[in-house]
């Protein structure tokens, strides 16, 4: 098996703190994706921030304790992009690449609209735009796996007050309508639900309001694969026995 974990950390000082790394240790992954590191690579003690047994690569944001993306493998990649030529993806640390043999997997940080109007508009230029890199990767003779936090629900099924958050960012019609778009017009592949299709799995929990206790929470952590990989995904899990982040690991099987 080929396992990949991607987890939202919110802090990855933060989460180590909390044992996230105790915990991936026992993983025993191939690939492991981090999106919100909010630290430099300075700060960070390579005893702690670099696991033993990987090759570990940082692309963090300019401005200091914001954003950044992190990947680690176990086989070293033939080459690492950390830069698409635009902003707000460069400047912010949200995109890290990885290219082996065929195969490239990607730490992808979608930004937030949740903050307010402006914070909104900024979101959905970086989907204008990542949608046309979706499609310039589609192209490419190599299969991908995208590891994101995206900060949208697909469908209803994909959050539990969905009723409720018609009008908020996360979850507004536009924003749905640009990831049908994903699936159905570029053909990439939503590949936890081809294991996972039922009800009440989500991967983001505010803090307000017992949501983790009561599980009520929005699935805003996806792998997207190119379609050469549809039916591959063996097992998909989200981990919740412990808490490090308002996000939960998710970690996907995939038949080498």
């Amino acid at each position: 098996m080929f396992r990949v974990v991607t987890c939202n950390t919110n802090g990855i000082r933060a989460a180590q703190r909390k044992g996230f790394f105790d915990w991936l240790e026992k993983q025993k992954a191939d690939v492991v994706c981090i999106q919100e590191t909010k630290a430099q690579i300075h700060q960070l003690d390579p005893a702690l921030f670099e696991p033993a047994g990987y090759h570990c690569f940082y692309n963090d944001a300019k401005k200091p304790g914001y954003s950044g993306t992190a990947l680690f493998s176990r086989q070293k990649p033939k080459r690492i992009i950390r830069a698409l030529g635009w902003d707000p993806v460069d400047s912010e640390g949200r995109y890290l690449q990885a290219d082996f043999d065929g195969l490239s997997v990607i730490s992808l940080y979608v930004p937030s609209g949740s903050s307010g109007e402006v914070a909104q508009a900024r979101k959905e230029v970086f989907m204008e735009n990542f949608f046309e890199h979706l499609r310039a990767l589609r192209k490419k003779r190599r299969e991908f796996i995208i590891c994101a936090d995206w900060n949208i629900c697909h469908k209803e099924i994909d959050l539990k007050n969905w009723r409720g958050n018609r009008k908020n960012s996360g979850f507004l019609p536009h924003e749905r309508a640009w990831l049908d778009r994903v699936f159905n017009e570029l053909g990439w592949i939503d590949i936890f639900r081809q294991v996972r299709p039922e009800p009440d799995l989500y991967t983001w929990w505010s803090n307000r309001g017992q949501a983790w206790a009561k599980n009520v929470g929005w699935r805003l952590d996806y792998m997207l694969t190119t379609p050469r990989l549809s039916g591959s995904a063996v097992t998909a899990s989200i981990y919740r026995e412990e808490r490090f982040s308002d996000h939960a690991p998710l970690t996907i099987d995939f038949k080498r």
